[in-house]
């Protein structure tokens, strides 16, 4: 009895959609010298298990690169390969850095249930490490006026092989990476880290610049689309009354080289009329002057007392010095 009942959990450990069923993605394809991270998902009940990653065709005897609980696995590790679990998630994560033609393989996704009669959940898939390109987009967008940088990958055996970037359809139009690994033109630059990736920047885009390219080292090439969105104009909302309402509230903001910002004072009609009137008023007191100066001319420079005016004498003169009244009341009085 117990026999058939252990057989039946193994046969739905196996069906896909069971509570034992690890997923993951499916084949990748890597070029070599390069890197890549699985994701291998689980079931909540398997948040306490061991998690590790293996090699091999069959699972019951692939060799084990990585566990959870091995500490030179661990993300922060120095080695190959490394794994993390993130519990609340329900997924851990495989990178492999560094990759080779001999890590060519099948690879296994594995929860670790213990026991004698049950199975470790698994899942598998292929990797293969190829020469070549890719790139880490296919398709760029761009405004008029802005710029794109495609990146280029390539596998370790293209480290030293000048890199190009060309219009397709046009082979005269491949611009192509110095002895340094770089290139420039007036608005095309590109970088080779001579390492696994080479980066192509375009700025100040026209129009004109939309369509297709490719990247490419040695006899390997991959496409890139480059499209570029016409840049569009935004008119202000303001009217031309707040701007002139604005302007009054803030005077102070006007820009000092514009003629109408200027203090009244220093308007050029303004100061004529001011040296006008000066010269008027100036003209005014000459004028007057010259009366006041004429009229003391004919009144003489003695000016005689209405009621009496005496001639001053000397004492011993008198005998022979006439006295003159020259108004009535006074010569009345003296009589």
């Amino acid at each position: 009895m117990i026999l058939p009942l252990l057989l039946i959990v193994l046969v739905l450990c196996e069906l896909p959609g069971s509570h034992c069923t690890v997923s993951t993605v499916g084949d990748l394809a890597v070029l070599e010298g390069g890197s890549v991270t699985v994701p291998c998902h689980y079931n909540p009940q398997y948040i306490s298990h061991v998690k590790y990653w293996c090699q091999g065709r069959m699972r019951e005897f692939c060799t084990s690169l990585a566990r959870t609980d091995d500490p030179e696995s661990a993300p922060n590790g120095k080695g190959k390969v490394t794994i993390a679990d993130d519990p609340t998630q329900h997924v851990f994560s495989v990178s492999m850095r560094d990759l080779t033609e001999e890590d060519s393989g099948w690879y296994w996704c594995g929860v670790e249930l213990g026991g004698m009669w049950v199975s470790d959940s698994t899942a598998s898939l292929y990797i293969s490490v190829i020469h070549g390109m890719s790139v880490v987009s296919t398709m760029l967008n761009a405004n008029e006026g802005g710029s794109v940088t495609a990146q280029c990958l390539y596998s370790k055996n293209l480290r030293s092989n000048e890199k190009r970037w060309c219009r397709s359809g046009n082979l005269n139009s491949c611009m192509v990476t110095d002895s340094e690994g770089t290139f420039s033109s007036k608005n095309v630059f590109i970088h080779d880290d001579r390492n696994r990736m080479f980066t192509v920047t375009i700025e100040q885009l026209e129009m004109k610049d939309s369509g297709w390219y490719w990247c490419g080292a040695g006899q390997q090439q991959v496409a890139v689309h480059v499209s570029v969105t016409a840049q569009t104009t935004t008119l202000s909302a303001t009217s031309p009354i707040q701007n002139l309402k604005t302007s009054v509230k803030n005077p102070t903001v006007l820009s000092s080289n514009d003629p109408h910002s200027r203090p009244i004072w220093e308007s050029s009609l303004v100061v004529c009329g001011v040296v006008l009137l000066v010269m008027i008023a100036l003209l005014v007191l000459w004028k007057l002057r010259q009366l006041y100066k004429k009229k003391q001319k004919h009144r003489g420079p003695v000016e005689m007392n209405d009621n009496l005016t005496i001639c001053p004498w000397r004492e011993g003169d008198y005998k022979n010095t006439s006295v003159i009244f020259l108004n009535a009341p006074a010569q009345a009085q003296m009589l």
